[in-house]
């Protein structure tokens, strides 16, 4: 699932009238890095979850979906109201076994996504980054060891030892506890609020087996900011690079 819904107005004016999943990066958007990326690790079907300018996206899909594999949208209608908890409520039958979760602003590369699979097993496991400093629009987490104890963006302190980068491997009972949480959360009046994470975060806290995989010297970056897109742009044109010199 990649939760490709939100216009990313902190990007204004760049997502105007584009969503920011369909910018850009080096001749090749956002999706399509994503997608590419997903396919090279050996996922076969994606589902995109849509919301603003759905229409560009669903246009633009013929053209980024890799060979072989099948990629469906589905739309959320409340995505001008709700966070992102709110797309996986509306996909929470796609997790009838194993799953993987994509914020559609992370920008991965095939070996990410090789190094979540290969992953030890675990209910649900996390993939993270390690850095001198966190700051306060990080997704930052609580490790012991491999254990995740606590995630959400509120967090600080010297136990604070990672990030969140936005991509999560489900098993099946993991997916079961996660829809449950979902479906849970929804019913309460700050559910529309809420980021999916928020759901983990309490999984964890439930003693569900939530584990972290360190993603640590793999170029990734986060599409938030105007800032971010020129970060986007410099990692998507030095892989372009790269391919160019192996098939030149």
């Amino acid at each position: 699932m990649i939760l490709s819904a939100g216009q990313g107005s902190r990007l204004l004016p760049h997502t105007q009238n584009l969503p920011k999943c369909l910018l850009d990066l080096a001749g090749l958007p956002m999706l399509g890095w994503q997608l590419q990326a997903l396919a090279q690790a050996g996922i076969a079907e994606a589902v995109v979850v849509t919301g603003f300018r759905s229409d560009l996206v669903e246009k633009a899909l013929p053209g980024l979906a890799p060979p072989g594999m099948r990629v469906r949208t589905l739309f959320n209608p409340f995505y001008k109201v709700a966070d992102n908890l709110a797309s996986c409520w509306m996909v929470r039958h796609e997790f009838a076994g194993p799953a993987l979760v994509l914020n559609g602003d992370t920008l991965i590369s095939p070996e990410i996504v090789s190094r979540l699979l290969a992953a030890p097993a675990a209910d649900i496991t996390v993939t993270i980054d390690r850095k001198a400093g966190y700051d306060d629009d990080d997704m930052k987490v609580v490790t012991e060891g491999d254990q995740l104890r606590a995630i959400g963006k509120r967090l600080s302190g010297p136990e604070v030892n990672g990030e969140s980068i936005g991509f999560l491997r489900f098993g099946s009972r993991g997916a079961a506890a996660f829809v449950a949480e979902v479906e849970a959360v929804m019913r309460t009046a700050e559910g529309t609020g809420l980021w999916y994470l928020s759901a983990i975060n309490k999984l964890a806290g439930d003693g569900v087996d939530v584990r972290t995989a360190s993603i640590e010297g793999l170029d990734w970056a986060e599409l938030d900011f105007p800032a971010d897109l020129e970060r986007c742009r410099e990692i998507a044109g030095q892989w372009q690079a790269g391919r160019a010199k192996k098939t030149g």
